[in-house]
């Protein structure tokens, strides 16, 4: 038991160093973060998860490495459908690029939080009510057919719930200021439309987690493995997106791609009881999914009207 607790704590204060040192040194003064940066800040957050991957290989074996590596490529391809989201939002909102890192920076360590408490109680809910991995191989399989109809993807601010709750009881300036989330007014307290955004990004990744994490738990119910394969994922979320940001459309047929990922999860724990799929063929599975979808929207441009 201490060595689990010793090793929650040291997985812990290895976050937060890694943010610490994304805020307080790669990003100390805001500014537009151009692509080749990006590239390079994402190859970094890529390798760091590789060795993390490897210290549980050589830690735990080979089977927990692969749970790790797989749960990690769910979530890191579920999250180019959040980028672009995310891309939509900035749009919306007409954020300048040189502040959308510092939102997104706050944004993902909300995510980190409420990821914690979405796999704390989805591993408390299967483990008590064996039937709730039914529930939630049957939300994956319709979420999946689902995201084939769609044709695209629409943000209404203005509708969200939280967003007019906040405008009612926060007054809300018109203009950005210096990336501030808040400033004083003729001595009241006003926020920025940066908090909107952030309060948007927010409340659009606790619906992505409603997809991403029974996807992973179909893998492992190993909260460390689920955990930790989530955060590393998150963590290179937003240099994945400076990254892509202007090559998202490109990536057409990856929408396909996820939806069968998330047909062929969904089904796997339905079948949880009858068929038992090894880790390392649904590893293959899903990986020869993506390579497909990516591969056929390289190869093949998107249509004008599209």
């Amino acid at each position: 038991m201490m060595s689990q607790i010793l090793l929650w704590i040291g997985f812990s204060l290895f976050v937060i160093a890694m943010l610490a040192l994304d805020l307080l040194i790669f990003h100390r003064e805001a500014h537009e973060i151009k692509v080749r940066e990006a590239l390079l800040l994402s190859a970094f957050w890529i390798a760091l998860a590789l060795l993390f991957n490897l210290g549980i290989y050589f830690w735990r074996g080979s089977e927990a490495a692969l749970q790790f590596f797989t749960g990690y490529l769910i979530e890191k391809s579920l999250s180019v459908d959040n980028l672009f989201v995310f891309l939509l939002i900035f749009t919306y909102f007409a954020v300048p690029p040189s502040y959308q890192h510092k939102v997104l920076f706050w944004g993902i360590l909300g995510a980190l939080l409420m990821r914690a408490v979405f796999i704390l109680a989805g591993i408390t809910l299967i483990l008590k009510f064996h039937w709730v991995i039914y529930v939630f191989g049957a939300f994956l399989l319709f979420t999946g057919v689902r995201m084939v109809s769609q044709k695209e993807t629409k943000i209404r601010p203005e509708k969200n719930p939280i967003i007019r709750l906040f405008r009612q009881v926060m007054p809300v300036s018109n203009e950005y200021s210096g990336g501030k989330f808040f400033l004083r007014e003729a001595g009241r307290l006003v926020a920025t439309p940066l908090i909107i955004v952030l309060i948007a990004i927010e409340t659009t990744d606790v619906v992505f987690a409603v997809d991403s994490i029974p996807a992973i738990l179909a893998i492992t119910l190993d909260p460390f493995i689920v955990y930790t394969s989530n955060v590393c994922a998150i963590l290179g979320l937003r240099a994945l997106y400076f990254a892509l940001a202007g090559v998202m459309k490109l990536f057409h047929f990856l929408h396909y791609g996820l939806s069968a990922i998330l047909v062929f999860i969904g089904t796997k724990m339905i079948l949880t009881d009858v068929l038992t799929i090894p880790i390392g063929i649904s590893l293959a599975i899903v990986g020869t999914i993506l390579l497909i979808s990516v591969a056929v929207s390289v190869v093949t441009r998107p249509k004008k009207n599209e």
